[in-house]
């Protein structure tokens, strides 16, 4: 296709502006071959006629689609120009906030004058190990590709980081040297990579000054060769040195600095150390006031000058050479104070006693007459005499400056020799890395010396970069076989030999720096005569004969000839050098030495440093003519010859770019200045590599990710199974000119602009697809729409008809009647006129009254019906607003509870991560536990007053009772006097009554008498219902106080509660961050016991490796005498002999940084264990105390004791009594038995043998006996004096800690309070930690609170108990059955038994099936199922009776061989017998029934044998077989057995001994096969097995509460193994630690590729064109991991810990470890990868999630909290899929996010880059939004996730139902020599 085809219309262009440099237009309409003219409309809204070039004809640069803009890589663009590299650098820089971008293999750094957190640890950690695509750009991917390619190919590698000043060169080479030392540490301990890292300030202190454009100007170019070992490891490095400009020393422009060094002396003078210098402010001396600016806004120099000093210290630089360096430097600025006052214009002198010559002469330690005259005067020397000719002011001048440059030019190089010999290391280097900081192109008003021999080493570095980039091109197009045609490059090599070649401008330089007369002007002249005319890079000012113009590769540069000849002569006269050589300052000799030796400046010296910089001087008289030579060398001449040495080394290295850009000249963070960004471009060679790539094809795909891209170019018929094949037909149809692309082995190249071509198509494809569908859907969407009005029109239609019909029916009616009325009134009027009028009067109230009655009825029915109307619409829609107003109040009562649930989780996260996770490790537990302690105290104390407050409230609410109890006592008797009185009144009525009989005359009287009777009574009626009110008062006033006190004793609960539950959370928060610190110490430990290892097996090595013999050691021999086993205090007491003699240090180097290090390491264990020993102490003193306060008391059950003492004493003398007659019975058979009697078949032997089995039984039925009596006293004794071990407050603080809610922790309060109620051991000495007294305090209240709770709970338990008793009972019965079964089977022979158990087996079926058939009768599916199950069944029995009959015939086998065997010994004894014995004893079959033994569940084993048992058990056992065939934990089991008959015989050595030698075998194991998972995993279980035994059989009342009474006997009796119970925590934490670790290398190198790059929803992500930094395709390829794989691997890890018999509880910590790993590795690549940040990898990384939910459901761990590790990955899927617009998304997106930082969140936003056109990207004000929202949000500062993090790990007791006493052991362990007892 045609370039001129792309020009239609709104297609986007780039046009030229002077202001922006490059604008964006669209067209306005297509182009047409020959116009002339554009019309084009602006982004600003203006249209623009945009003119072509008639010469040229030249059309504008075309855009590169939206999609590809903010490539990682500027050759994966489409159109490679630059505009699109400028708008490229842009966006990233702007919008996405991104400093690093690719271009082609240069990485471009644009200095964002701000610090960024990507530079941390964890960012080092996420690049080591990456491929350079895989990751976003950075530095640190240069210096990993850099350090792999090294050690992948053997090769040299330097690292080119260039640019102008203030674009960060510096800084980039120091971040390339962080990650070299961060990575490949040091071959030793002595730190070389931070002596390495040191060296930076000092360089930056003595070589960097601030300058107009950088307050931090590197002002000398430096190439530091890092050196490796072959482990490649760091062992040294050596540092050169470029052209220092010493101009700056003695001159410094305006705004400018001189080097920092002085600065810092200056702000320093107060110190005392510095008051000898004589120093004072810098504005005072002359050679640091010039710039007029000597302070930088934000830096110290008083504190950078300790840094400097410390790097000093660090390097080896003493403090006497500290002081010398600092006395050489204040000289300096004192000698720049050096004034001169003219005699004449030809002499000048220096006034009388000059206080700064003084001081000057003081610090140097020079004569100051000889100083003072060689300053004025100088020496010349002819053939045959001497001169001493007065210099001028002016040259006196320039002399003391020249000899101030002088002297800090050899400071510097001493300096630099003084660090190179601090680097140099004594081993061997066996390659190195480079990186070259060094100056950019540079161009100024005025261009100098410098200006020129700066752009003269970019024109070198340019050419070898450019021959560079062209020799990869060729390699790659070689490589994939395309035709190679010749590349156009811009050959810089005229302009090198325009300045380095003969006649060149520095040869013509030197020329006329030997001429006696030669100045400037004359050396300008030769120039212009050589080159003017002649080379057409070299030009002439028009309007200058002092200047001269070089075409350089970037720009063209004029030069002023002024100051040429002196500064590349660089004289300084040699009368004042011989005056500081004479110094009695021993330093300053030391300075100068090497002019004496006359080194060329290319020589190497001893340290291996190319000596770049030398400063000639004028030679004596009497020097050698060749070493006078060597040192009139120039300068131009020697830096010549340092670049073509720094050019050879870079040619023999593989060189990495760095191109350094500064965006603009006021150092504004994140502002890009379009026109110094292009300058730069053009100038450091970036513009060059896209021109380079652009001539041949820079676009390139693999065949795999053309065809998922462009899949949709293509028909069902092209589509092939040969992908290369189809891409090819499709390629020719789409493109038909064929040099446009060209078909490579693994991809398709292509031309620029054909991928934006294909873009189009591809999208106008899309674009055509959509449009077809939104045409459908919206005619569906409107035919639908059409069906919906028509079906309404015709409704309304037929209710309106029918309404017009229902009128015109009235109508017809009323019609009718009014003709009838007619008929009627008018026959009336014919007939009778006067009856008429009445009749009419009649008929027409009758009709009248019809009308009205029937127009009532109408409008009584047309109400109804509109009723009914009303009521079904009304009906609707209020159900209508009543669901919408349901489903509104649930969607916002969903939201509110969300979002107090989120802030809640939000509030604990924050309060969970405001604890320090990592403690420091000096500060002991004691304080934390004294802490916890005073907490408790004081919440004790708050307790108590809220108690109090609670008493008094119920005092005053029992006052206040009795106040109103006396009140209602007192209105009951009032009550009761008013009955009086009402009686009273009634008797006095009968009074008057009698009165009124008596003195009826006496009328008044009787009135007068009755109206104050009815007057009493009124008033007390009144004074009753007054009483009564009062006392209904006096009751609501009582309830309410009472409902007041239950409320506020309700409020005091919850409270209580609260608070309760916030301590106790904040109690296991600390004791979890107790335990991690806890479980690192434990790994620091390990690791320096590996360390120890490691360092004891070297010596051994250094110290055998002399010797000629070679001495056998046995193979079992365990490491039980190795010097470290484990921190226990009797393994102190044990006195092991050392193996191998400890070497002595004259015969081995002992690497003191090391001692040192473990030695202070040993020290602080040391304190640590003494802290802990007094802790012990202190808790025995208390123990014995309670102890003998208890002794004091009487005995509670001394009578029991007694009864069984004397009962034991009992047994003892029976057990003595039948050992005596057996004795006595053997005793008589042997002396009076006649061999008859006696012979093995005499009846009487066949007696005594039945009475002996019989005595024998008894004696181990009473021995049996015997052994439960001492256990129960033993354990009586621990009841009355319970031990107080280290171990009990462990168990019990996981026991706590296993507790989830405030049931279980009552529960346990309430078993502990029983399990204590006979002991009197104080509650707070239950362990040392003092944490179940916490808990026990803690609960005091809940307990009373959950009491009916527990009852109810009690009863449940005991139902369920009597159902489970039934069915023990029922399978009792069952069991009884088929041992009878069994025991007839037993009888019969081997064929019949197989048989009848077979047919039982076939009637136990058929009645089951018979049972079954009955039960799903009416069910068919689930009878379908179990016949299903039956058939699986049967088959299993099948395989099973296969299996016996192998193992019958294989046992009869044996039988025969056995026989045979005996048949042969029978045979022998047969031999012994004489015939007469033969024929007189009787032959009759005897059967003895065998009783089975009862075994104890014990091994006994010798001593000799613990060897063996060790090697046959730990050492070479293969976990595959034991976790596939035996039961899990077997090996635990026998170990603990083995412990178990040991501590029978109450043999305290062999358990040490056996003990100590299981440890260190599984030590020694874990350490040759750690890399191994089943083994890892096999004896993590194990371990935690042996540690579950050791506390189920320990005896204490807390583990056996969980035996069986067959268990209990089963404990150990005479140690307590506490102490080994901490061991083996300690062990198994060091293992669950070491599992970690091998999980994460296994899966580490599966994450990114399953769950990030692998498609697992097939089409949703879309495939980018991508650089030649090839990023890892999004398509799987073959042999790549993929989420399956994943899901797999963790399915394996599973099972594996399944089969090995695995805690489930440590099976849920590591599968949220696992999880854990997974959501951090992928989070973290997540935010260092731009490619992935979009909407379809959201999608892709919410299904993986899902994915691992649905396996975590699954394996049935959903409460292990391994989903919640995921919850951050979760969320930054949500946050790539939400929109991100409205202020309504952002306050979405920050209640989203409660997982992530805010720096996750703004990082995700900056890297969201569309894949699909529909996309868009998030805009700056959004992002400004959402940190405005979260700027309050304290959280970590950290960007990556902390991947290594280790979860505490915790070992809940999980007992075994399994008897000791039922496992066999098996004989492949190769345990023969134990015996079961």
């Amino acid at each position: 296709m045609a370039a001129s085809e792309l020009y239609t219309k709104f297609a986007r262009v780039w046009i030229p502006d002077p202001e922006e440099v490059w604008k964006s237009a669209e067209l306005l309409k297509d182009y047409k071959p020959g116009d002339k003219v554009l019309l084009l409309h602006l982004e600003e809204g203006k249209d623009l006629e945009y003119h072509l070039d008639p010469k040229t004809k030249e059309l504008p640069h075309l855009r590169n689609p939206d999609i590809l803009v903010g490539e990682n890589d500027l050759t994966a663009l489409s159109y490679l120009h630059e505009p699109a590299v400028l708008h490229n650098l842009r966006v990233r820089f702007i919008d996405s906030k991104l400093i690093y971008t690719y271009c082609g293999i240069v990485l471009v750094a644009i200095n964002p004058y701000e610090q960024l957190p990507i530079y941390g640890e964890d960012i080092i950690n996420a690049y080591s190990g990456q491929n350079m695509g895989d990751m976003d750009p950075h530095i640190f991917a240069v210096a990993e590709e850099a350090y792999k390619q090294m050690a992948r190919d053997e090769r040299n590698q330097s690292i080119i980081v260039s640019g102008e000043s203030g674009a960060g060169k510096t800084v980039s080479a120091k971040y390339a040297m962080r990650y070299f030392a961060t990575v490949s540490g040091s071959a030793s301990e002595a730190n070389v990579e931070e002596k390495v890292l040191a060296s930076n300030p000092i360089m930056e202190s003595i070589g960097n000054a601030k300058t107009t454009r950088n307050d931090n100007s590197s002002r000398f170019g430096k190439y530091i060769e890092i050196g490796f070992d072959k482990r490649y490891r760091i062992i040294g490095a050596n540092m050169r040195t470029y052209l220092l400009e010493k101009s700056r020393v003695v001159f410094q422009a305006e705004e400018e600095r001189n080097y920092h060094i002085f600065y810092q002396l200056c702000a320093s003078a107060k110190s005392p150390e510095f008051q000898m210098l004589q120093l004072g402010n810098a504005n005072y001396f002359n050679y640091t006031k010039q710039g007029g600016s000597p302070v930088i806004e934000g830096v110290d120099d008083a504190k950078e000058m300790a840094h400097t000093r410390q790097a000093c210290t660090l390097l080896g630089i003493s403090e006497s050479y500290q002081m010398g360096i600092f006395r050489i430097l204040a000289g300096i600025l004192h000698l720049g104070n050096v004034g001169f006052t003219s005699r004449d214009s030809d002499s000048c002198t220096i006034p009388p006693k000059h206080e700064a010559l003084t001081i000057f002469c003081e610090l140097m330690g020079v004569d100051y007459e000889e100083m003072c005259h060689w300053l004025c005067h100088r020496k010349l020397a002819t053939a045959t005499e001497t001169y001493i000719k007065p210099i001028s002011k002016l040259q006196a001048t320039n002399a003391r400056d020249a000899l101030a440059k002088h002297i800090y030019a050899k400071l510097f190089n001493w300096i630099v020799d003084h660090v190179n010999r601090v680097l140099h290391s004594a081993v061997k280097q066996h390659s190195f890395i480079g990186v070259l900081d060094i100056y950019g192109f540079e161009t100024f008003e005025i261009n100098s010396f410098e200006q020129f021999c700066i752009n003269y080493a970019n024109e070198k570095l340019q050419q070898q970069f450019n021959m560079h980039v062209f020799k990869l091109e060729q390699e790659e197009y070689m490589k994939e076989q395309i035709p190679w045609t010749l590349i156009d490059f811009y050959d810089n090599q005229p302009c090198i030999n325009l300045i380095e070649s003969k006649l060149g401008i520095l040869d013509l330089l030197d020329e006329e720096c030997k001429m006696p007369k030669g100045t400037d002007d004359t050396w300008a002249q030769k120039l212009y005569n050589t080159h003017l005319n002649k080379c057409a890079l070299f030009e002439k000012p028009r309007l200058s004969n002092k200047a001269f113009i070089i075409q350089h590769f970037a720009d063209k540069v004029e030069y002023q000839c002024e100051g040429f000849l002196e500064k590349n002569k660089d004289t300084v006269f040699e009368e004042q050098i011989k005056v500081l050589k004479s110094s009695k300052f021993k330093m300053i000799p030391e300075l100068f030495q090497d002019d004496e030796k006359a080194i060329s400046p290319t020589s190497a010296t001893s340290s291996g440093r190319i000596l770049l910089t030398r400063v000639p001087t004028k030679p004596t008289k009497g020097r050698p003519g060749q070493a006078a030579k060597e040192h009139r060398k120039t300068v131009g001449h020697q830096f010549r010859n340092s670049l073509h040495l720094l050019m050879e080394t870079l040619n023999a290295t593989t060189p990495h770019y760095v191109r350094c850009i500064k965006p603009n000249d006021f150092k504004f963070p994140f502002t890009f200045d379009e026109k110094r960004a292009v300058q730069q471009l053009r100038a450091c060679g970036v513009l060059e590599t896209i021109r380079i790539s652009a001539a041949g094809f820079p676009s390139r795909w693999t065949y795999q990710e053309f065809f998922s891209r462009y899949r949709v170019l293509m028909k069902q018929k092209d589509v092939l199974n040969d992908r290369m094949q189809t891409c090819k037909n499709v390629l020719e149809k789409l493109i038909l000119d064929k040099d446009k692309y060209q078909f490579g082995k693994t991809k398709i190249f292509f031309r620029a602009g054909q991928v934006a071509y294909l873009e189009k198509l591809r999208t106008d494809k899309l674009r055509a697809a959509c449009i077809w569908i939104q045409k459908t859907i919206r005619g569906w969407l409107l035919r639908k729409k059409y069906l919906r009005m028509r079906k309404a029109a015709i409704t309304v239609q037929r209710y309106v008809r029918g309404y017009q019909a229902r009128c015109y029916a009235t109508f017809l009616r009323r019609t009718k009647a009014a003709t009838i009325i007619q008929k009627y009134w008018r026959m009336y009027v014919a007939c009778r006129m006067y009856k008429i009028r009445r009749a009419a009067t009649i008929v027409l109230q009758s009709y009248l009254r019809g009308y009205l009655a029937r127009n009532r009825y109408r409008k009584i029915l047309r109400e109804h019906k509109v009723v009914i109307i009303q009521k079904w619409v009304r009906g609707w829609l209020a159900q209508k607003q009543y669901k919408r107003s349901m489903h509104a109040i649930i969607y916002l009562q969903c939201c509110f509870r969300r979002m107090m649930a989120k802030r809640e989780l939000k509030k604990l996260k924050i309060e969970a991560r405001s604890v320090e996770r990592y403690k420091k490790l000096h500060i002991g537990m004691e304080n934390k536990i004294m802490q916890l302690q005073r907490k408790v105290d004081e919440q004790n104390k708050e307790y108590k007053c809220l108690m109090e407050k609670l008493a008094n409230l119920e005092g005053v609410y029992n006052t206040e009772t009795e106040k109103l109890r006396s009140d209602l006592d007192r209105l009951q008797l009032s009550e009761e006097e008013a009955k009086v009185a009402t009686k009273r009144v009634l008797s006095l009525q009968e009074e008057i009554a009698k009165l009124r009989k008596d003195l009826e005359q006496t009328h008044s009287e009787k009135k007068s008498i009755e109206e104050s009777a009815d007057r009493y009574r009124q008033e007390t009626e009144q004074l009753v219902s007054n009483l009564k009110e009062e006392n209904t008062l006096l009751k609501q006033e009582k309830e309410t106080l009472n409902h007041l006190i239950v409320e506020q004793a309700k409020e005091m609960t919850e409270t209580m509660e609260k608070k309760l539950t916030e301590e106790t959370k904040q109690l296991e928060l600390d004791l979890n961050d107790e335990r991690l610190r806890y479980q690192n110490l434990l790994n620091e430990f390990s690791r320096l016991e590996e360390r120890y290892d490691d360092l004891r097996e070297e010596m051994t090595l250094m110290v055998n490796v002399p010797k000629l013999e070679h001495k056998r050691t046995d193979s079992t021999h365990s490491s039980n005498e190795s010097e470290y086993t484990f921190s226990s205090e009797f393994a102190e007491t044990e006195d092991t002999p050392s193996r191998t003699e400890e070497p002595s240090e004259k015969k081995v180097p002992l690497d003191m940084s090391l001692f040192l290090k473990l030695q202070k390491r040993v020290t602080e264990l040391e304190q640590e264990k003494q802290l802990l020993q007094d802790e012990l102490d202190c808790k025995e003193e208390q123990v014995l105390r309670s102890k003998a306060k208890e002794e004091e008391r009487p005995q509670i059950r001394g009578a029991e004791l007694e009864y069984e003492s004397l009962k034991r004493q009992e047994l003892e003398s029976e057990n003595k009594k039948l050992k005596n007659e057996l004795n006595e019975l053997r005793k008589a058979l042997s002396e009076k038995g006649t061999p008859e009697v006696t012979a093995p078949g005499a009846p009487a032997y066949q007696v005594l043998m039945d009475q002996l089995t019989s005595v024998s039984e008894e004696l181990d039925v009473r021995k049996e006996e015997v052994l439960i009596l001492r256990s129960q006293l033993v354990s009586q004794k621990e009841a009355i004096q319970p031990k107080n071990t280290m171990t009990d407050s462990i168990i019990l603080l996981e026991d706590v800690q296993k507790m989830k809610d405030k049931g279980e922790i009552a529960q346990a309060y309430i078993g502990l309070k029983e399990t204590n109620r006979s002991s009197a051991m104080d509650c707070r000495e239950l362990n040392e930690d003092g944490e179940l007294w916490l808990a026990y305090e803690g609960l005091n209240q809940a307990n009373r609170l959950l009491e009916s709770q527990l009852q109810s709970q009690k009863r449940s338990h005991d139902n369920e108990a009597e159902a489970l008793r039934g069915e023990i009972q029922s399978l009792k019965e069952e069991n009884n059955r088929q041992q009878q079964l069994l025991a007839q089977n037993l009888q019969l022979p081997p064929e019949a038994r197989i048989e009848a158990s077979l047919q039982h087996e076939i009637t136990r079926l058929t009645n089951e099936n018979l049972y079954f058939e009955e039960l799903y009768a009416d069910d068919p599916k689930k009878y379908q199922s179990y016949r299903i199950s039956l058939y699986k069944r049967m088959i299993d029995l099948m395989e099973q009776l296969e299996k016996q009959d192998k193992t019958v015939r294989k046992l009869k086998k044996q039988l025969k061989v056995f026989a045979k065997k005996i048949g042969e010994l029978e045979v022998g004894q047969v031999e012994n017998i004489s015939p007469g014995q033969i024929i007189d004893e009787p032959i009759r079959p005897v059967n003895i029934p065998r009783k089975e033994k009862d075994f104890q569940g014990m091994l006994e084993y010798k001593k000799e044998d613990e060897q063996k048992l060790v090697k046959n058990l730990i050492l070479e056992l293969k976990p595959r077989g034991v976790a596939v065939n035996l039961i899990p934990g077997l090996p635990a089991y026998i170990l603990f057995m083995c412990v178990r008959h040991a501590d029978y015989l109450n043999d305290d050595q062999k358990v040490r001994s056996l003990l100590t030698s299981t440890i260190n075998s599984i030590k020694k194991v874990l350490k040759k096969r750690g890399d191994d998972f089943e083994t890892v995993s096999f004896w993590l279980s194990n371990t935690c097995r042996f540690l579950h035994c050791l506390k189920q059989y320990s005896g204490e009342e807390g583990f056996m509460k969980y035996n069986t009474s067959r268990q209990n006997e089963h404990c150990l009796t005479n140690f307590d193994l506490a102490e080994y119970r901490q061991v083996l925590s300690d062990l198994a934490i060091q293992i669950y630690q070491q599992l970690v670790r091998v999980l994460e290398n296994i899966l580490q190198p599966m994450i990114v590729s399953g769950m990030l790059e692998h498609e697992t929803i097939q089409g949703m992500s879309g495939v980018k064109p991508t650089g030649l930094r090839k990023r890892t395709s999004s398509i799987a390829d073959e042999g790549a991991y993929t989420l399956d794989s994943i899901i797999q691997q963790l399915s394996s890890f599973h099972s594996v810990m399944c089969q090995h018999g695995m805690d489930p509880e440590l099976i849920k910590q590591v599968v949220k470890q696992m999880f854990y790993i997974v959501g951090a590795v992928t989070l973290n690549n997540l935010l260092l990868r731009k490619d992935v940040c979009s909407w379809s990898k959201g999608m892709q990384i919410r299904y993986n999630v899902s994915q691992l939910e649905e396996w975590l459901r699954d394996k049935n761990l959903m409460n292990s909290g391994a989903k919640e590790t995921l919850e951050p990955l979760i969320q930054a899927a949500q946050l790539l899929q939400v929109k991100k617009k409205t202020d309504e998304d952002a306050e979405a997106i920050c209640s989203m996010c409660s997982a992530l930082t805010t720096l996750q969140i703004v990082k995700v936003l900056f890297l969201y880059t569309p894949v699909h056109e529909f996309e868009e990207r998030v805009s700056a004000s959004f992002i400004r939004t959402i940190q405005m929202r979260l700027r309050d949000r304290k959280d970590s500062p950290q960007l990556l996730m902390d991947a290594k993090h280790t979860f505490p790990v915790t070992f809940p007791f999980n007992p075994s139902s399994l008897a000791l006493e039922t496992i066999q052991i098996p004989a492949s362990l190769g345990l023969g020599f134990i015996s079961r007892v």
